[in-house]
């Protein structure tokens, strides 16, 4: 399930966890906890690591991989290796193939979580999900990148426009005719408009031909 939060950083700080006993997966979800987080997410609980690990003796949240944790309420959804994904890289972006996933466009799915982060920056290792790692400048690292939750993981994702332009810019990655029917289908669903494309085009200095494949389709 996805949640929009834009205000994701500006939330109120969490209220302090009561003693050990009382601790539950449903009351440590009630107050903000992803189904996947790591431990500096337990911080603003004020929930320490032998916390933690009473937690997990206790089989309240299970250790699923280094420096990642499930809580044991969660039910697995079809994203739930976005979400462990997220909750593993919280600086990286979700774009391409599984952000037309996420905002339903087109028809393509990818067996791999499609992630971008910072040129430079070490690719990393794959744990609970495959991963197709993408490398941005930093500026592409938010244009057109807007905040969400996913099972209550806060999450990083290209906006439609955003995504469907770089499905058009990036064949290497993105073969045409996934781009042009995301394309399509964004238009004809009202995901994005034309001119909305165009200003994203330009944003992302997108080449010529990009441009030139909107007119078309809006022709």
């Amino acid at each position: 399930m996805v949640e929009n939060d834009t205000d994701m950083f500006n939330m109120v700080p969490f209220p302090t966890m009561p003693a050990i006993p009382d601790l539950t997966a449903s009351t440590l979800r009630k107050a903000g906890l992803g189904a996947y987080f790591r431990p500096s997410d337990l911080e603003p609980l004020g929930i320490t690591e032998p916390r933690l690990r009473t937690l997990v003796r206790r089989g309240t949240v299970e250790k699923v991989a280094h420096g990642l944790y499930r809580l044991t309420v969660a039910d697995g959804s079809e994203l739930d290796a976005v979400a462990a994904t997220c909750a593993r890289l919280p600086n990286g972006i979700l774009c391409l193939l599984t952000a037309l996933q996420i905002h339903h466009i087109g028809t393509r799915l990818s067996p791999e979580v499609w992630i971008g982060i910072p040129y430079g920056r070490r690719a990393p290792r794959a744990t609970v999900a495959r991963l197709r790692v993408v490398r941005f400048s930093d500026e592409m690292m938010t244009t057109g990148v807007s905040a969400i939750r996913i099972d209550g993981v806060p999450a990083r994702i290209t906006n439609p426009a955003r995504t469907i332009i770089d499905c058009l810019r990036l064949p290497d990655l993105v073969d045409r005719e996934t781009a042009l029917e995301a394309t399509r289908e964004g238009l004809r669903n009202r995901h994005v408009s034309t001119s909305g494309l165009l200003r994203m085009a330009r944003a992302c200095n997108a080449p010529d031909g990009v441009r030139r494949d909107l007119e078309v389709l809006n022709a």
